[in-house]
């Protein structure tokens, strides 16, 4: 990777944390961690949480940008 591309993909990174960031600001992720599959137990003292689906889901959209950046560059 040269300085160009390596500043590029800075640059996208970033651009692409505002826009999720301004997402999450608006609302529009607020099924983001309530998926069916998520487990959560609550009861006394103790919280657990485990997005599982959730983070299936964050796996695959990150493999197929991956894979799409991987073709273009």
């Amino acid at each position: 990777m040269d300085e160009r591309s390596t500043g590029f993909l800075i640059a996208a990174l970033g651009a692409a944390a505002v826009v999720i960031g301004l997402l999450v600001a608006a609302g529009a992720l607020s099924w983001f961690g309530r998926l069916p599959g998520d487990i959560r137990y609550d009861g006394g003292n103790v919280r657990v949480f485990a997005p599982i689906t959730t983070m299936i889901i964050v796996s695959v959209v990150l493999s197929i940008a991956l894979y799409i950046a991987r073709r273009l560059f």
